[in-house]
């Protein structure tokens, strides 16, 4: 790497690793450190009355540090918490030799290097129960610095909280920010407790292809690639619904899978194309029998997180206690616009989009524009869990026919605190039906609409062997671990978020400068002057400032170059000019 290209505390601990090696030391060994003991236990486990002080090794990275003379104080951060470590120069040291104290401690590691440490347990003058070291080991060497939070009369300063760096760089994030692994490890929690429900319930955990042929089981656009092997068109599934009715068609009494579905569509507080999805299929049951488990599932979940079937988010308590609110879709429509759009058609339904000042358009169907209309008027009014049940036909392609209301199916979505975080039906399993349907979404992809479903043969044929009554499930994960922790954003429940590419500063190759006889070696300090491009240089008006920031540079740096006199980057310039005017 060019030196130029690292910052001053950068250029540091790489002289540190340097020095460190020089003495023998190995700042990365490969041995194995074995430790007994962390941070959390040792406070818990204290004992005031031992007889004697407990001998511990721990290890982790090396944080705040406090150098006082011949007795320092560190904060070793392990993967439990921290603990505060007193270091004694002449216990670490007990010969003649100070060296792993006066240099390689105090002025060759730094905070964010990894170290281990073996001592005892005792409680500080202060009080606080920390680690005696009687042997201090470099385990790796950080060389880069973390941000350092600065508290002054209550206020944090230079705090790592910038989204954007936190979501790229969630390594920093987690080392830095207290709270954020914990939201991970609640995460955690979360999927161990829903599996735990399922595995003790008898059903079986299974996986499907990520990588289709044809992206069914949802309506939504899909990401696509090619298969260079067949020479096909593939996709990234949607969901894994059609899969795992399959597998129900098969003679499976219970399959779910817990897995990653991708949908080409926008990023924002509540979505990412990338996201983690609970989906079950249970033969002989219905939806009233789904929406029974789904409440076991979520209350049995909230509780193995926080400790009670309430969670906090957005200052709301939400209550997963059974039971839920179950109210008919089109109930809810009419509950909070006053249109009631049973036995609609389609012209009247836009019309009735028309008098709500909606933006429709005509690729919309029946179905999507009583999806609109809920979505503008009534999803974010539902805090607590609310089941909205009996869909029009029209909006649900995969689900059977209501058994008492015509034109209605048997579907409900879970809404809580204003957003869908569960999606299920009574499964259609007639065949000729479920193939109707299709052609009736494909009439829909025909008229503009992307987000239709396309016919999958081999599953009309599956149904065609018979599939038992059947009721399926899919619950978005990552907004269910949002409830649980108490987040408005689902990048803070995602531990790598999509993100846009990073903004990188235009700048010229190589080639460009010394085409204009600049020389080699004066690229890399000119782009560090901040003369980024060839436009940038015939820009410059003192060639004197550049002059001294290039003095400067050699100085800093240490490049040892001999700086070129100012008529010969007055020239630099001129040539750039040129260059420029050459090219308009």
């Amino acid at each position: 790497m060019n030196v130029l290209e690292l910052s001053e505390q950068e250029i540091i601990r790489r002289n540190s690793l340097e020095q460190l090696k020089q003495m023998g030391i190995d700042p990365y060994p490969a041995q194995e450190y074995v430790v007994d003991a962390y941070s959390d236990e040792i406070r818990s486990n204290f004992d005031e009355n031992a007889d004697t002080p407990r001998q511990v090794r721990v290890a982790g990275r090396m944080m705040n540090r406090r150098i006082m003379g011949k007795a320092s104080f560190f904060e070793l951060q392990d993967s439990h918490g921290r603990i505060q470590v007193y270091v004694s120069r002449d216990d670490l040291c007990p010969g003649e030799d100070k060296e792993l104290y006066n240099t390689v401690f105090k002025k060759l590691l730094d905070m964010g290097d990894f170290v281990g440490v073996t001592g005892y347990v005792f409680r500080t003058q202060m009080g606080e129960i920390s680690v005696h070291a009687q042997t201090l080991t470099l385990l790796s060497k950080s060389l880069k610095p973390l941000p350092v939070v600065k508290m002054k009369d209550g206020v944090a300063y230079d705090a790592f909280e910038d989204p954007e760096q936190r979501y790229r760089q969630r390594y920093v994030d987690l080392i830095v920010n207290e709270g954020v692994k914990d939201t991970f490890l609640k995460r955690a929690v979360v999927i161990k407790t829903m599996r735990k429900v399922l595995d003790d319930a008898g059903y079986t955990e299974v996986e499907t292809p990520t990588l289709q042929s044809i992206p069914g089981g949802a309506s939504a656009r899909p990401f696509i690639t090619h298969f260079n092997a067949l020479n096909i068109q593939m996709y990234m599934r949607i969901a894994t619904e059609l899969y795992l009715k399959r597998l129900i068609v098969g003679g499976f009494e219970g399959v779910y899978e817990i897995g990653k579905n991708f949908r080409n569509e926008g990023m924002d507080r509540n979505h990412n194309p990338e996201f983690t999805c609970l989906e079950l299929y249970v033969q002989y049951k219905d939806y009233n029998w789904m929406m029974s488990f789904t409440e076991h599932l979520l209350e049995t979940i909230c509780t193995a997180v926080n400790g009670k079937p309430e969670a906090e988010i957005d200052g709301k308590t939400i209550s997963f206690k059974a039971p839920y609110r179950r109210l008919p879709i089109l109930d809810a429509i009419k509950e909070k616009t006053g249109y009631d759009l049973t036995d609609m058609s389609e012209d009247q339904i836009r019309e009735v989009c028309g008098k709500l000042n909606m933006e429709i358009d005509d690729t919309m169907g029946k179905g999507k524009l009583i999806d609109e209309i809920f979505g503008e008027f009534c999803e974010g009014t539902f805090i607590q869990p609310t089941f909205i049940i009996d869909y029009p036909v029209e909006m649900s392609p995969l689900t059977k026919m209501h058994r008492s209301k015509p034109g209605l199916t048997e579907r409900f979505e879970l809404m809580v605190n204003g957003k869908e975080l569960a999606n299920a039906y009574s499964e259609l399993n007639d065949p000729i039906d479920q193939e109707e349907r299709f052609k009736e979404q494909m009439r829909l992809a025909d008229k503009g609409d992307d987000e239709a479903m396309i016919i999958d043969q081999d599953f009309l044929r599956a149904l065609q062997y018979g599939m038992p009554p059947t009721s399926g499930i899919g619950i978005g994960i990552d907004r269910l671990v949002m409830l649980m922790t108490g987040h408005s954003y689902i990048q803070d429940v995602l531990l790598f978020p999509q993100m846009r590419p990073e903004k990188v500063t235009p700048r010229d190759k190589e080639e460009a400068y010394t085409a204009l006889g600049i020389p080699q070696e004066w690229v890399a300090p000119l782009q560090k002057a901040g003369v980024m491009t060839i436009d940038a240089l015939a820009a410059i008006e003192k060639p004197g400032k550049l002059s001294q920031d290039l003095l400067d540079i050699n100085k800093k740096y240490k490049l040892g170059l001999k700086v070129p006199p100012l008529s010969e980057i007055q020239s630099w310039i001129t040539a750039a000019v040129t260059s420029v005017a050459s090219k308009q």
